[in-house]
């Protein structure tokens, strides 16, 4: 099975999510700003903990480059909000624990596993333009050192 992948061009699918204090977040709620919508396994992993503190540590760069960034993962609001706390994390973190947006993104299917296929989040990073619209889409990225890349990429 073949999962959908979205191609730059292609109109970002809007959704809906709650965020770590279960307040809706929308991804139509930042038309006409840039965003960085990045999917992630779980929350309080070693891999994704990197990945999250590296956006918290650049977040002031990319703000003021007109980013704006949006996490998510499967996880519940309520373990978002742990995660939050003890990575003192200043970005939204949205909970989609019914998988519906990760695969709607692509970011939900086959992957290879320490050499084994199986089903999870396939981690994803999206630059979504002002007009709703995939400017960037980047499946399998490494969490470590991808913020970086991403901010050489974007010629920030």
């Amino acid at each position: 099975m073949t999962e959908q992948r979205l191609s730059p061009g292609d109109p970002a699918p809007d959704f809906t999510l709650s965020d770590s204090e279960g307040t809706k977040v929308s991804l139509s709620d930042f038309r006409g700003q840039s965003v960085v919508v990045y999917f992630y396994p779980a929350a309080g992993t070693p891999g994704c903990t990197k990945q999250a503190c590296d956006f918290r540590d650049n977040l002031a760069e990319l703000n003021d480059a007109g980013y704006q960034i949006l996490g998510i993962s499967p996880d519940k609001p309520e373990k978002l909000a742990k995660f939050v706390a003890n990575e003192q994390l200043t970005f939204p973190l949205l909970a989609d624990p019914d998988k519906t947006v990760l695969t709607e993104w692509g970011a939900f299917g086959e992957k290879k596993n320490y050499g084994r296929i199986v089903q999870g989040v396939i981690r994803s990073t999206f630059i979504v333009d002002p007009e709703g619209k995939i400017s960037k889409a980047l499946y399998n990225v490494r969490a470590t050192g991808h913020v970086a890349k991403l901010i050489k990429d974007l010629n920030i």
